[in-house]
């Protein structure tokens, strides 16, 4: 028996109701925190086992051939499902399809628990006609049923299909079941026997999710002096390249976006408000988008980093992901060193204040759970503009493009560039804007694989990296890295 928390998070609703998005989705969030996630889409094992382009026919409840090759698809997912948890030690697996009968449901309550299993739904309810046509749109564009297919006979089959659904469809009402109901787009959110810190975690996702059309952009600020002299951190002023881009930035966003709301956000250092105060925008500055802390190697070029401290500049190019830049107390001597430990000391009771300006130095990951309120918000709101750094920009496009620990700090995010990210069922389109002002490359390559360097006096270890389950993480400032 596993003493392993494994959950099945187990989609319900009828086609075109967000169910595969609102899947991808959980996933995405899940693996970007570090939780070993994977989707079981059991329409891409119906594609597998009898081909993509199936008419509505295959869905008629009443078609008994189409029945057992339905069941047949979910029975196999379900076996490679239970086979993750069991090989691979999957923490969340998300089980896509309709699901939309009890006897389904029962089902596949029963051989979960078989497994040892937790099984938590999630249905989508939609009664929005408008959102339906508009998710249907989207399908008929971009799902593999309709590849190279007439959009209007597309349009029309997908049609046909939902009927056969509905006629069968049997919303969650079972007592003992755990779930959560989004209803409209989470306008209306039911709850039923949630337990445990995982699974209040992704109602708590759920509940800020929502399926409108909308876009996310970010740039970098603009080039700043500290990006000139190459020197990482500080709260430096832009360079007058920087300016340029600033002034630039509105005519970009409005030639892409047209008349429609924007709100713009940025960090509390001056750089990034500087390139943003010529927007037209309403404006909001958050301390969790800061820079990545360097610590001691605050406003130092990497360089002078390699020279003063080479165990550091090794170990973080062995594990950039998890690297600490080391604190503040063996520069500045034993006085300093003394402060450092009891601002740390002041952090550990007062962590859940945020407006706390404490220095700590900071890995990738501590940026990903510090950032994890950002992204709440973000999933809540409809077009944003986040002028940020590129630490913070690589977490959140990460977490966008569900990209792996080990590639999210190589990200490439170019200054005086703008990313536009539209949000999809099956992934995130993504289209790149380059300003014609010249400024400083500062992207740094993965270098060759090094051998960490341990003398005692290298980076905070590992073991001290915050912890998703560690509750909320101190906002703090700096750094270009």
């Amino acid at each position: 028996m596993s003493t392993n928390t494994r959950i099945a998070c187990v989609m319900v609703g009828l086609p075109a109701r967000g169910k595969t998005y609102i899947a991808q989705k959980v996933c995405r969030y899940l693996q970007w925190l570090s939780v070993t996630t994977k989707v079981f889409n059991v329409g891409n094992y119906r594609r597998k086992l009898h081909g993509a382009h199936q008419s509505h026919t295959f869905f008629d409840p009443h078609n008994q051939q189409g029945e057992i090759a339905r069941r047949e698809c979910a029975t196999e997912a379900l076996k490679d499902m239970i086979r993750w948890f069991d090989e691979e030690s999957g923490t969340v697996a998300m089980f896509d399809a309709t699901n939309s009968t009890l006897e389904r449901r029962s089902f596949l309550l029963e051989k979960c628990k078989q497994h040892d299993v937790q099984v938590m739904f999630i249905e989508s309810v939609c009664q929005d006609e408008s959102l339906v046509l508009q998710n249907i749109m989207d399908v008929k564009l971009s799902s593999p049923d309709y590849k190279d297919m007439d959009p209007e006979k597309a349009a029309e089959d997908f049609r046909a299909r939902i009927s056969h659904y509905e006629e069968r469809y049997e919303t969650i009402t079972e007592k003992e079941a755990t779930y959560i109901k989004l209803i409209n787009v989470g306008s209306q959110v039911v709850l039923n026997m949630i337990q445990g810190y995982l699974q209040s975690r992704i109602v708590y996702y759920l509940m800020n999710l929502h399926i409108m059309p909308r876009s996310i952009f970010f740039t970098r600020h603009g080039e700043s002096m500290f990006n000139l002299m190459g020197k990482i951190g500080g709260d430096s002023d832009l360079s007058p390249r920087g300016r340029q881009y600033g002034a630039a930035l509105p005519k970009i966003i409005h030639e892409h976006l047209g008349d429609q709301k924007l709100t713009v956000w940025t960090s509390t250092l001056k750089r990034t408000i500087q390139t943003g105060e010529n927007l037209p925008y309403p404006k909001l500055q958050w301390k969790a988008l800061d820079e990545l802390d360097a610590g001691v190697c605050d406003g130092m070029t990497y360089e002078q980093i390699e020279a003063e401290y080479p165990e550091d500049y090794a170990n973080r190019d062995d594990d950039k992901f998890n690297y600490r830049y080391r604190g503040g107390e063996q520069r500045a001597g034993i006085k300093r060193k003394w402060g450092f430990f009891i601002k740390r000391a002041i952090a550990i009771v007062l962590i859940p204040l945020s407006n706390s300006n404490l220095h700590l130095q900071q890995s990738y990951r501590d940026v990903v759970f510090r950032l994890e309120p950002v992204i709440m918000e973000l999933e809540r709101q409809q077009n944003i503009l986040i002028i940020g750094h590129q630490a913070i920009l690589r977490c959140i496009y990460a977490y966008f493009h569900n990209k792996p620990q080990e590639e999210l700090p190589y990200i490439k995010i170019p200054l005086h560039t703008v990313i536009k990210l539209t949000p999809k069922a099956y992934g995130c389109d993504e289209v790149r804007y380059k300003v014609e002002i010249d400024a400083v490359d500062t992207h740094r390559p993965k270098p060759l694989k090094t051998k960490p360097i341990t003398n005692g006096n290298s980076s905070v270890p590992l073991s001290n990296a915050f912890n998703p389950l560690d509750g909320p993480i101190l906002k703090r400032k700096k750094l270009d890295v």
